[in-house]
């Protein structure tokens, strides 16, 4: 299971979300394009759709944008904040990647971070 955590910057909440060229091992294919639909599965079961791109010219690092400023908002999502993709093997499709989205805030008290705590975001409709 491969793993990319982040701590999350004011322009990947109000943005997109740049990812690791290495989480995405083997690469995904584009198909002759610049631009793939990722899903992801979060915390409550909710299938999220994703718009993963990477640059036309230069280093193809992938970043997420289509759909992910919704999710960021529905989550409530802050400066700080972690995300967590995890990959695993599909059960039914092995070809196809399954991704589990998840996002934490920090625990401080006094100031001190003591670790970090599953965003429990309302019910999505």
């Amino acid at each position: 299971m491969a793993e990319f955590s982040k701590l999350l910057t004011k322009t990947d909440i109000q943005k997109r979300l740049s990812l690791p060229t290495k989480f995405f091992k083997p690469p995904p294919s584009f198909k002759g394009s610049h631009v793939q639909d990722l899903q992801a599965i979060d915390e409550s079961g909710f299938v999220w759709s994703f718009q993963c791109s990477t640059r036309k010219k230069g280093h193809p690092k992938p970043v997420l944008s289509k759909g992910w400023l919704a999710f960021a908002r529905h989550k409530e999502l802050k400066n700080g904040d972690r995300v967590k993709f995890l990959k695993e093997k599909h059960q039914i499709v092995p070809a196809t990647p399954l991704y589990r989205i998840e996002t934490e805030r920090e625990i401080k008290i006094f100031g001190v971070i003591f670790g970090y705590s599953p965003i429990v975001a309302p019910f999505h409709e």
